[in-house]
């Protein structure tokens, strides 16, 4: 019974995703908003609606840790295997204004939210702060369109017409209906979602914390799966580097800043394990980031491949660790004493050898 209501919470979450995203393209284009902003903002933040409504209904429950780990855990998985797995299906180009804009964004935000979890939580006025950097992103982005290239415009005019000349969701009452319905399924899988993956925790006996970072942050990526994989296959390879970069962005900004408001007085409680591992894996993510994609102005398959081979090192080293497994000391040892420094080296000597190429 567990299992089909995960299923649906998690079927509920991908439709909910895509008619927001749906709606709110359409009435974006409508108001006059042009297709950057509208791809920074509406698209990558509507496929990380499943993780905003999963983590404030987590919170609302009282399961914070899930809350918490499913943002840290989706910023992982958007990362390593999204990206990766985009990466060895086509080689990934990576947009100039990423590289100078909005990787070092991300990184910032990524170390902002270590700083502001030291104290162990995240309270009040930590996450208006967050919600406030989001707000302010977002207005810088609409500040920044107004500079587009005559070109840009251009191409801009040809979408707004097309869409205005489109079918029935070209109509103001049919995108309105499109992202009611989209949210009222978004808050419906959230809460069978965050239901079913409570009692497979207490089920196998691991941890709200694992389950957060592993099943239900997989689980709430599928839209960022379905529209990086699908780019990527039709040749629009820097959407599919753009959504994963926003999304991320998105997740700190919107989901924590919003579930720490909605947490209260009482704040949202950072647990010790996250604070000591995750969070810096995160950041290790978001830093190896900006080589990366340096590195001729692409993701290479042989790169998209290390990226997925560290999200199963990643997740291999949760299991063990959750189950105390007697393999974990061994495992650690080889990961941080040889596969870890060699990819190092391999990242520096390629980064070296291929300049990077951003103007």
């Amino acid at each position: 019974m567990n299992l089909l209501l995960f299923l649906a919470g998690l079927a509920a979450l991908v439709v909910g995703a895509n008619l927001l995203v749906r709606g709110a393209s359409k009435l974006a284009l409508s108001f006059g908003i042009s297709p950057l902003v509208v791809g920074l903002t509406v698209v990558a933040f509507g496929t990380s609606a499943p993780e905003m409504a999963v983590s404030v209904g987590a919170v609302l429950n009282g399961q914070t840790d899930i809350a918490l780990g499913n943002v840290v855990g989706s910023n992982v998985f958007n990362v390593l295997f999204i990206l990766g797995v985009s990466a060895l299906i086509i080689p990934l180009v990576v947009n100039v204004q990423l590289i100078r804009q909005e990787v070092p964004i991300m990184i910032g935000v990524s170390l902002l939210l270590l700083v502001l979890a030291q104290d162990g939580r995240l309270g009040l006025i930590d996450g208006a702060l967050l919600f406030g950097l989001l707000i302010a992103y977002t207005a810088f982005l609409v500040i920044q369109s107004r500079s587009e290239t005559k070109a840009a415009q251009d191409e801009y005019a040809q979408e707004n017409k097309a869409a205005e000349a489109g079918a029935w969701d070209a109509k103001l009452p049919a995108q309105i209906a499109l992202i009611v319905a989209g949210l009222a399924a978004l808050v419906f899988g959230s809460e069978w979602l965050v239901t079913a993956s409570v009692a497979f925790a207490k089920a196998m006996g691991v941890s709200d914390i694992v389950i957060g970072l592993t099943i239900v942050a997989a689980g709430t990526s599928m839209p960022e799966v379905a529209a990086s994989i699908t780019a990527a296959i039709k040749g629009e390879r820097d959407i599919a580097v753009g959504n994963v970069v926003g999304s991320s962005l998105f997740n700190i900004l919107g989901c924590l800043g919003l579930s720490s408001l909605a947490s209260g007085s009482a704040g949202l409680v950072v647990p010790p394990s996250i604070l000591a591992f995750d969070i810096w894996v995160m950041l290790a993510v978001a830093l190896a980031c900006l080589p990366v994609f340096m590195t001729g102005r692409e993701i290479a398959r042989w790169e998209g491949g290390v990226f997925v081979a560290y999200y199963v090192a990643y997740v291999t080293y949760l299991i063990l660790a959750a189950q105390q497994h007697d393999a974990l000391q061994a495992y650690s040892t080889v990961m941080m004493s040889f596969v870890v420094p060699i990819t190092v080296i391999t990242l520096v000597v390629v980064f070296v050898l291929r300049r990077p190429k951003v103007s």
